[in-house]
């Protein structure tokens, strides 16, 4: 080998005993340094390096930070979560990363991009074969204008011959049939796969993928009655939390579900696009998310299952003329809408 042959398979571990203490910068580059030059270290050899190298990360300059993160850009073996700790830095740093390596899954992607928003997102789009639903996705938070409703005479002028189409499909985005399947791509890339044991946890419980595929067929009434179901309140009020002018109310919708932040990240945008036109905007959503406690989330639910509690008691009233009516009128409104 060229450049660092001499260094040998175990010799990148020895550094730090040779080191002398307090020379966190120059072990840390060595260490990635000699790494690098292994054809193909084993998993032995990639625990020790992180061992290593992550204790000494907060220590280390945001030069040796840069240094190995490009490193480790080219390294097809690199350890996966020094990779990750990296990728987490300012976008000048995980840049390398964020473009090239392979250590980074479509998952670990999704999940930067809602933790940093576009920064981090335009780096990933530079990346070869990207997943192109991840490429859409990019797009969605490039030009949050792209997931809102087509004003109908724009519906007139791109398509002189409409098809019928059903009630449930009148909220389709501007987007139209190409974003409906960027989203149809999106829900099975995130789908399992294989053995339970292999489903990564970003896919989390049964309610929040329901949740999560109701919000991106771009379609409010199915993830509304999806919201409902997973709540446990009336079509009604879970309708009356999505229709405000900020997120607030879905927030906590979500944090008494307590999801994840990604996962309530990719849900809000998906249902508030135009909330999250810059990444100072999904960081303060983030930061809003952490705030919130839970037992407030679930105060919040709780006045919901209350007021859904009490519409009940009023449509159920006796002796009322239209109720009988009004009554199979709701039914059939839910059943047209329920989210299978």
């Amino acid at each position: 080998m060229s450049g660092v042959s001499s260094v040998s398979s175990s010799d990148f571990r020895q550094i730090a005993i040779r080191t002398e203490a307090g020379k966190a910068e120059r072990l840390f580059r060595a260490a990635v340094s000699a790494f690098c030059s292994l054809t193909r270290p084993s998993r032995r050899e990639i625990a020790q390096l992180e061992d290593l190298t992550l204790p000494l990360f907060d220590e280390v300059s945001v030069e040796s930070r840069r240094y190995v993160a490009a490193a480790l850009s080219e390294c097809e073996y690199a350890p996966a979560a020094l990779v990750r700790r990296l990728a987490e830095e300012p976008v000048e740093i995980a840049a390398p990363l964020l473009t090239r390596s392979n250590a980074l899954s479509d998952i670990d992607l999704i999940a930067l991009i809602g933790r940093h928003g576009l920064p981090h997102a335009r780096a990933i789009a530079r990346r070869k074969d990207l997943n192109p639903t991840i490429a859409d996705l990019i797009r969605v938070l490039e030009r949050p204008t792209l997931v809102k409703t087509r004003p109908p005479e724009t519906v007139t002028k791109l398509t002189p011959k409409p098809e019928p189409v059903a009630k449930a499909d009148t909220d389709r985005p501007l987007s139209g049939e190409a974003a409906e399947n960027a989203r149809r791509r999106l829900r099975s890339m995130m789908r399992p796969t294989g053995n339970a044991a292999d489903v990564n946890t970003f896919l989390g419980q049964p309610a929040y993928v329901k949740l999560r595929e109701t919000a991106l067929t771009g379609n409010a009434a199915f993830f509304q009655t999806a919201l409902a179901d997973a709540l446990g309140i009336d079509f009604a009020t879970a309708r009356s939390v999505t229709r405000q002018s900020s997120y607030a109310a879905l927030l906590a919708a979500l944090r008494a579900l307590d999801l994840s932040e990604d996962m309530a990240f990719l849900i809000a945008v998906a249902v508030y696009p135009g909330e999250f036109p810059h990444p100072q905007a999904i960081r303060l959503f983030l930061d809003r998310y952490r705030l919130l406690h839970r037992e407030a989330a679930l105060d919040k639910l709780r006045a919901w299952k209350a007021e859904t509690l009490s519409r009940a008691i009023r449509d159920i009233a006796p002796d009322a003329p239209g109720t009988e009516r009004r009554d199979v009128s709701n039914s059939e409104a839910t059943s047209s809408l329920k989210a299978s």
